[in-house]
């Protein structure tokens, strides 16, 4: 492949630097008009954003004025923060405008690149978000770049973890608002749980401009957005099955996929786990929940390991970003592994959850209209961002030329001998002044590395999860002479790390990767700390035979070779030949976590469209005066669904048909003369119960809705029993979807063992489910709303009702006059209507055969 595709570039030519001289044609032109731009006094400029507005709504484009009010922009932002955008800063907007992924290299200036395309696309007056993996950069770009923004009249709010509702709503009213992509997505959930209109805060959402796009749209593509709820599960199963796990046996008893973090129990230890747990059968209905816990707390003692994957503060067991090396509050493993691992640090543990709403990122994000994103690390993932996101990555050159010199891995046998070497390194280097970063992908490493630096006299800082309060302070430190830095992965992104006085002279920032990541990008923006603006700088990365990456995906022959040559154990190999055997390792894990990403995301598509369809019917719940179009829609669903077997029935007497449909809608819509009106319908179409039968049966239902309405004050039904009835039905069928599918998906695997492609029985089973879904929605809430009344809370009886006469249905069949039948339930709990009394509906029969029902 990649020979083919250096024949076709000698061919045709380079197609990504005919993309770059097309955009640096552009380039010119804003420069050309700059200095027109430059003459304007302050008011001039600033009334450029009001002619903007004016000439999109006379009907120009943003492409049309693109190049003037980028000019805008680069003046205000020398007027207002004294840095001119450069060429490449220029070209990196344009990109960024144009939907696509700029890369742009550590230390270009990208929170100023996206202030042109976001002032642009801000002037339609549909807001843009501007979006970032954490509330510090957030805030701190926010605050930074609300100067230029204010100057130009555009408004400018932060999204921040804890903010109030009220805050947050003035946030995503202004022009551009600054948040994190965990905010936006949980805010977009939220929203979509409220119970009026006014609650919610994301009802705009056209286009993103997302910072470090790789590390939101990839890395964190496979961890789902979750709101849950708690169950009533008992935590107390958890500290039983712990007791028994240092007593189950590896292979004898269970066996394990590392690479997926499987555990898979054997007939022995099924055995051992009943005898010591004193039950018969751990797969009986019964004992479910415990089969279930008992892998998960093998799960969590095999494969989750404190300080590198979680940590423990203040009783809680807190979940570690294993790329950025975050904590990440409020985060919970699911599925009871976060009480698995409670139990195994002996800590209190909480309530298992239930799903309220979910989404992943890559269905989030794939909603905006417009989207594009920035990072100094996207092109190993370029086809992945095309495939998944329709983004192409641009790479824009650097303003100043790369100097830094990136080193070949040296490679040992042995952890130890590695960790030796880097402290040796780190000490020539301290001892000449030089700054040194050593990146780790651990906290555990972080601080193993920080104690062999102790021992060694070598002051340090670290930086981690654990001491990430001053992480600002400490990465832009970290290019002072003589500073030696320690830092997991976050590796202070969005913090440009400036070199002190004098340390240009002893060659800058020299980067120390003590492992490869299992992403080659990691590792790329590792490096990239050093070498900004055209500084010098150096990057190595260590790496031994024990390490993870290459202990699972390594090549054997690398191994063997060491073991053929009888090198000692602390001389590393450094060869290219060995680096580009680590890459390939990488290339393996990258696509085996690619193909991961691509799974989730195709499952996701089949509940992101039903998630659609339910938010979109929510949403018109909510915001519609008049709900007749939902109603409509749902009745139509229900009736369709209802007729269709019974259409499909042969062998059935169309009498039968009618008498079984009857029968079924008497006990959801109180229609005294239904069985004339049935009847009448079906002679009317040719095929009993075809098209033309649904389509007036549809009519009649909708317009005895529109009788009940009539009998109360104009909107009041609808505002207080038809939008509540069905907002409650709604989130509670959904969630007890949302688990359905979750059971769904967690053994559809198992259809595979049948030659059945479990993707395709996902969707169909899923499509079933959703059905059903719609149905039973339907059905419970017309039960209840189409037989409610209204009770008035001083007296606790019923509010009277118009006397209206009889509505004739758009077929001409007359409905029964008689109001509707029963109340609900919550609202006659506590009347003092005896049972055998006539019931206060006025429908002249017993309270306990009519409402009370």
């Amino acid at each position: 492949m990649a020979i083919l595709e250096k024949i076709l570039k000698k061919l045709l030519g380079d197609p990504h630097q005919k993309m770059l001289d097309d955009l640096n044609i552009v380039v010119q032109q804003v420069n050309e008009q700059e200095s027109a731009f430059t003459e304007l006094s302050d008011e001039a400029l600033q009334q450029k954003t009001d002619l903007f507005r004016e000439r999109l709504k006379a009907g120009e484009s943003l492409d049309d004025i693109m190049i003037e009010a980028f000019c805008t922009v680069r003046e205000a932002s020398q007027r207002t923060l004294n840095m001119r955008p450069f060429d490449t800063q220029v070209l990196g907007g344009i990109v960024l405008h144009r939907s696509q992924i700029s890369e742009m290299k550590t230390g270009e200036g990208k929170t100023l690149t996206c202030t042109m395309p976001a002032y642009l696309n801000a002037l339609e007056g549909k807001g843009v978000y501007i979006i970032t993996v954490n509330d510090y950069l957030a805030k701190r770009d926010c605050e930074w770049m609300s100067t230029l923004y204010s100057f130009l009249g555009l408004s400018v709010g932060v999204i921040q973890a804890g903010m109030s509702q009220e805050d947050r709503l003035a946030a995503y009213q202004c022009d551009i608002t600054y948040g994190t992509n965990n905010e936006f997505g949980f805010d977009y959930l939220r929203d979509n749980l409220c119970g009026q209109l006014d609650q919610c805060v994301q009802l705009r959402r056209h286009y993103a401009i997302i910072d470090e796009v790789d590390s939101i749209l990839i890395d964190e593509a496979r961890t789902p957005l979750i709101i849950s709820g708690p169950v009533q599960d008992s935590p107390t199963k958890y500290l039983k099955v712990n007791t028994i796990i240092p007593k189950m046996d590896i292979d004898t008893d269970y066996t394990l996929e590392e690479k997926r973090r499987h555990v898979v129990l054997t007939e022995d230890g099924i055995q051992k786990a009943e005898s010591l747990l004193g039950i018969d059968n751990i797969y009986s209905a019964q004992n479910m929940d415990l089969a279930h816990m008992l892998t998960q707390s093998i799960r969590a003692y095999q494969f989750y390991t404190k300080d590198v994957d979680y940590v423990v503060k203040d009783g809680e067991v807190i979940i570690v970003d294993e790329f950025t090396g975050r904590l990440m509050e409020g985060r919970r493993y699911s599925d009871g592994l976060h009480q698995a691992i409670e139990a195994k640090e002996k800590l209190q543990i909480k309530e298992e959850s239930q799903t309220l709403a979910s989404v992943t990122f890559q269905n989030y994000f794939r909603m905006f209209p417009k989207l594009s994103g920035m990072t100094g690390t996207a092109l190993t993932e370029a086809s992945e961002f095309e495939s998944i996101y329709s983004l192409s990555v641009v790479q824009v050159p650097t303003n100043k030329p790369m100097v830094r010199d990136d080193m070949h891995d040296q490679v040992y046998k042995t952890k130890r001998e590695k960790f030796n070497a880097i402290v040796k390194l780190i000490s020539e280097l301290h001892k000449k002044g030089q700054p040194v970063l050593a990146g780790t992908i651990s906290i555990e490493n972080s601080e193993s590395l920080s104690q062999l630096l102790t021992k060694a006299k070598i002051p340090h800082h670290v930086l981690n999860a654990k001491h990430h309060e001053n992480e600002a302070q400490i990465i832009s430190n970290a290019g002072q002479k003589n500073s030696v830095t320690i830092a997991t992965n976050m590796a202070g992104r969005g913090t440009d790390i400036v070199l002190g006085d004098g340390v240009k002279d002893l060659g800058g920032l020299y980067v120390i990767g003590t492992e490869r990541h299992e992403s080659r990008r990691i590792d790329n923006q590792l490096r990239g700390r050093s070498g900004r603006q055209g500084d010098p700088g150096a990057s190595r990365f260590f790496v031994s035979m024990e390490d993870e990456l290459m202990r699972l995906f390594g090549s054997d022959r690398m191994i063997q070779m060491m073991d053929t040559l009888g090198l000692p154990e602390d001389t590393p190999i450094e060869h290219k030949m060995v680096t580009n055997s680590i890459e390939r390792a990488q290339t393996k894990v990258e696509k085996y976590h690619f193909s991961i990403r691509k799974s989730i995301l195709q499952y996701d598509d089949v509940l992101n469209r039903q998630r659609r369809t339910i938010y979109r019917i929510r949403l018109q719940v909510l915001s519609q005066k008049d709900v007749h179009e939902v109603v409509e829609e749902l009745l139509s669903r229900y009736v369709g669904m209802y007729t269709a077997p019974l259409l499909a029935d042969q062998d059935m007497l169309l009498e039968d048909k009618l008498s079984d449909l009857e029968t079924h809608l008497t006990s959801i819509f109180p229609i005294g003369n239904l069985s004339e009106l049935l009847e009448k319908a079906a002679k009317e179409d040719p095929k009993g119960l075809g098209d033309t039968f649904q389509a007036n049966l549809i009519k009649s239902l909708v317009s005895f809705y529109e009788y009940r309405t009539q009998q109360y004050p104009p909107g009041v039904f609808e505002e207080v029993v038809t939008k509540r009835i069905l907002l409650m039905t709604i989130d509670r069928k959904w969630m007890d979807h949302l688990h359905s599918m979750d059971i769904l998906r967690d053994g559809i695997n198992l259809r595979a063992f049948g030659n059945r492609d479990p993707l395709v029985e996902y969707k169909r089973e899923g499509f079933d489910m959703f059905n059903d879904l719609m149905f039973n929605i339907a059905e419970d809430a017309f039960k209840v709303i189409m037989r409610a009344v209204l009770m008035d809370a001083a007296t606790n009886k019923p509010i009277e009702t118009a006397a209206i006469s009889p509505i004739p249905t758009p077929d001409e069949h007359q409905l029964s006059n008689q109001p509707p039948t029963a109340a609900l339930p919550a609202q006659t709990s506590d009347s003092k209507v005896g049972r055998n009394d006539l019931c206060p509906c006025g429908s002249g029969r017993k309270y306990k055969r009519c409402c009370m029902s």
